[in-house]
């Protein structure tokens, strides 16, 4: 296995293999059929994990080349860990979103460095580019404000209301009781709503 599987694997996917091939394995089926170097099983397990676990990096890191770096090397840990994989710990979500989460942590350790400014785009007045652009302010403003959570909050809010985890399940992922979460996503949407001023009432709300 090399550091470009993930992204060979993405591109041919479409064309060459159904998703879900192995008639709806489990991943802990996956992962031991992975571990015996079996590639497509491999490639399930990708096709199942990926796009919401790279949204999951992308928001705690706030940058998306960032994220891709990490989920690219999460994978590939997916893939040495295969050989040695049991299925009486963990689930297998849960173990990956947690090197998801200390791949990005470690990340976060590193210097910055400066990215690039976006593409800009000539103005349009219409109505409709007048509400586009509300809409793209507000959201900019939610991952503006997001971003200056401090980490563990931000990991709570992320894991609960983007990726639509249980309190459980989050709770596993970084490792606290479900009570220490609780706690964490109260502090949260207190810190949120005075960030987001206007727009809090649209973020989280009353959702939980």
């Amino acid at each position: 296995m090399n550091a470009r599987m993930l992204d060979d694997h993405r591109a041919s996917d479409a064309g060459n293999q159904p998703k879900d091939s192995g008639l709806g394995a489990g991943d802990d089926t996956l992962m031991l059929l992975a571990g015996k170097g079996d590639e497509r099983a491999y490639g399930q397990l990708v096709d199942r994990h990926l796009d919401r676990t790279l949204a999951f990096a992308q928001r705690v890191l706030s940058n998306r080349s960032e994220a891709e770096d990490v989920l690219q090397e999460a994978f590939l840990r997916v893939w040495k860990k295969a050989p040695t994989w049991t299925n009486d710990g963990a689930r297998f979500s849960t173990w990956f979103y947690r090197v998801v989460l200390n791949l990005c942590i470690d990340r976060k350790r590193k210097p910055a460095h400066a990215a690039l400014p976006d593409d800009f785009e000539f103005a349009d007045n219409s109505p409709i580019a007048d509400a586009q652009l509300e809409e793209t302010q507000a959201s900019e403003l939610v991952e503006k404000a997001l971003a200056e959570l401090p980490d563990r909050q931000r990991e709570a809010v992320v894991l609960c209301y983007y990726q639509g985890l249980s309190n459980k399940e989050a709770a596993e992922i970084l490792s606290v009781r479900v009570k220490a979460l609780e706690s964490l996503l109260v502090r949260a949407r207190k810190n949120l709503q005075v960030l987001l001023d206007g727009v809090r009432g649209e973020v989280l709300g009353e959702t939980r």
